[in-house]
Formats: C-alpha cells, sequence, structure tokens
C-alpha cells in the first residue's frame, strides 16, 4: 500500500497552508484518500498529484469552481491535464497579444499615426472586435424583453450554436449552447460558466450538417465578410435558424434614426456594399420580425439611447459599439460636439419631440427566423 502523507507534510511539500488544504477538502475540490486511526486527513501519492494540477490551474488565474471541473474527469490522464494546461496558456497568450495589438493601434490612432481617415471602415469582425472588445463589459449586456423574442423564435430546440457569440449576452441559460467567436479578445471576456466557446468564423462553422437545432447569431453577421456564406452555413449546421440584424436601406434605418439622419451620416460608407436584409433572408429562405426597443434599453448597442441622448456623450457608451469605432475619431469628434450644443440649446428636444413619449421606437432592428 503506498505511503500516506499527513495533512502537515503535504503542506510542507507543497507550500500551501493547513487551512487552505481544508478548505479544498470542504469544497471536494481534493478529499484526502484516507484517515489516520485519529480521525486526521491522510494523502495519497494520486492525492497529491491532483493538489499539484489544482495549483497549476490556480496560477493561470482560474477559479476554484472551475478548477474543480477541470480536473474532475476521472478519465484524464497526468499527460491529458498537461495537454490542456498547454492549450489554456497558449489561447491564454493569444488573447493577450490581441489585447496589446488593440492598446497599440488606439495609441496609434489618438497620436494620428499609421491611419488614414477612411482605415477605420475596413475593419471588420474578430479584427474590429480585438480593439474594440474590452470595452464591451461596460455597457453591453443581455435586454430582457429583446431575448424573450429571440429566445422564442428558436421554438424546441434544445441544442443551439451562437455564432458570433461574444461575451454570451443572449445565450439561452435552459438550453444545450455552443458559442462561436474569432475574437479572442471577445473570447477572454466570457464569464464562468457559460457556454463552451470555438474560435471561428461563421463562413466555415467546424460542425458536421444538422448538428444544431438553432442556430441563432446577435448583431454580427453586419461584421462578417461574407455575410449571406455565414448564413447559409447556419442553415446547413442547424434545422432552424434565428438572426438578430437590422434594415440598412433608407427609410428603415438611416433616415429613421435621428443620431445618423443628424448627427452622423458616415454610416452611409459603412452600409454602402451591405446586401439588403429582404435579399439575407431570402438567401435562407427566412421571415422577418420588427424588434421594437424599449427606452430604458438595457444593451448599449448603437440604437439604443434613442430616448436617451445624453447617453452618447459619454465615451464608455461609444466605445463598446462599433460603428464609433469605424467612423474615425475625427466624425466621431464632430458629431459628439454637435450633439452636446444641441442639448444645451434645446435643440435637439425640438426635432425630436415626437419620440418623447414613446415607450418603444421601431428603428429598423429585425429578426430573421428560418
Amino acid at each position: 500500500m503506498d505511503e500516506l502523507l499527513t495533512v502537515g507534510r503535504v503542506a510542507r511539500l507543497t507550500g500551501v497552508s493547513v487551512r487552505t488544504l481544508h478548505h479544498y477538502d470542504d469544497l471536494g475540490l481534493l478529499v484526502p484518500s484516507a484517515r489516520t486511526a485519529s480521525g486526521h486527513r491522510a494523502y495519497s501519492a494520486d492525492d497529491v498529484e491532483r493538489l499539484r494540477e489544482v495549483l497549476a490551474y490556480r496560477r493561470l488565474g482560474f477559479g476554484l469552481r472551475e478548477i474543480a471541473d477541470l480536473v474532475g474527469d476521472p478519465a484524464a490522464d497526468a499527460v491529458a491535464h498537461l495537454c490542456r494546461l498547454r492549450g489554456l496558456l497558449v489561447d491564454r497568450q493569444d488573447r493577450a497579444a490581441a489585447m496589446v495589438a488593440a492598446i497599440d493601434r488606439e495609441l496609434a490612432a489618438r497620436a494620428g499615426v499609421g491611419t488614414t481617415p477612411r482605415e477605420p471602415l475596413k475593419a471588420f469582425g474578430a479584427r474590429l472586435y480585438d480593439a474594440i472588445g474590452s470595452a464591451y463589459p461596460a455597457t453591453r449586456r443581455t435586454e430582457p424583453r429583446i431575448a424573450a423574442q429571440v429566445w422564442a423564435a428558436l421554438g424546441d430546440a434544445r441544442t443551439v450554436l451562437n455564432v458570433g457569440a461574444g461575451t454570451g449576452s443572449y445565450e439561452p441559460p435552459d438550453r444545450e449552447v455552443t458559442a462561436v467567436e474569432p475574437s479572442a479578445v471577445m473570447r477572454a471576456q466570457r464569464p464562468p460558466g457559460t457556454a463552451p466557446c470555438v474560435a471561428a468564423a461563421a463562413e466555415s462553422l467546424p460542425f458536421e450538417d444538422q448538428s444544431f437545432d438553432a442556430a441563432m447569431a446577435f448583431s454580427t453577421i453586419h461584421h462578417w465578410h461574407d455575410p449571406i456564406a455565414g448564413l447559409r452555413e447556419m442553415r446547413r449546421v442547424a434545422r432552424r435558424v434565428v438572426v438578430f440584424t437590422h434594415d440598412a436601406s433608407d427609410t428603415g434605418w438611416r433616415h429613421r434614426f435621428w443620431l445618423t439622419r443628424d448627427y452622423l451620416p458616415e454610416v452611409v460608407d459603412l452600409v454602402a456594399d451591405r446586401p439588403p436584409v429582404e435579399q439575407v433572408a431570402r438567401a435562407i429562405g427566412a421571415h422577418l420580425e420588427p424588434v421594437l426597443i424599449p427606452w430604458d434599453c438595457a444593451d448599449g448597442f448603437f440604437e439604443a439611447h434613442w430616448r436617451r441622448p445624453e447617453a452618447y456623450l459619454d465615451e464608455r457608451v461609444r466605445g463598446a459599439v462599433s460603428v464609433w469605432a469605424r467612423v474615425g475619431p475625427q466624425a466621431q469628434r464632430r458629431a459628439v460636439e454637435m450633439l452636446r450644443d444641441d442639448l444645451a440649446s434645446g435643440r435637439w428636444a425640438e426635432r425630436n419631440r415626437e419620440i418623447l413619449a414613446l415607450d418603444a421606437a421601431e428603428l429598423g432592428l429585425r429578426l430573421l427566423v428560418a
């Protein structure tokens, strides 16, 4: 029989306090294999090896609940754990590199180095969200009334693929979700306990045909290099497709929303080459449902503050919205200055008095359901 070690000896060998070992036992994270005749904890060689794995994950910054899941697979051997650790380290290295690159781009932009006035318009997909993704937690969160509409559209689906998942704000909590997100910065901000996330692009989903009951995408297809190809991929891997997007036509969006109409005409450049939403819907046989925006919308997407114009003066609000990043700093400064002046003078309220009593607005947001 293997030698059993007392809790004090394990503490000395590993540099972990006895109190911490007691805590790990109480949590079920590291339960000693035996007890001494006097009832004290006694640890086997396998227990000590598990403790080393726990400490390795702790050094990576994982919480105890996460670690319990990581080391809880009895079929995994030491080599498997080492491979998993290496993968996690590489992933964190990628995330750190992406965030450093985003900071470098922001520093260059603020210094006026290496950018042209139209360069922000060329940023798409993962590259764009590597730049702006770190601002998301402050203002982007699930709006429950919109989430209810999205989840209802999923019907009876039990398995759901979330494409362009970001931080997972609209993932249904009562279904088995798999996420796809190309941006390392966005993946890094997914909270513990959210769905497993695969690094992949919408246009090339790494799943077999009809692998899921439903596939969803929330406010993301306008960043895809080929939206129709991405939607067809979603149709390939799932029997139902639900997509939150917007109508970018003149009547459906640009002229209807006061911010794009009066302050940010550069939005025209952002949607010039985008296929009409009706064409996108036809590509997958989808029907369109309007999505109203409540006046107190919790999710800070571009149109969310339609009745709260002062919010657009907040740099944190603008920093988590791709439109502001893509129009560039010059257009952003001009729009903010104009809006600030109009709010101070009362001109904004005079122009938009018809919306001040509305509880919800129809600003061209659409749900595609196929």
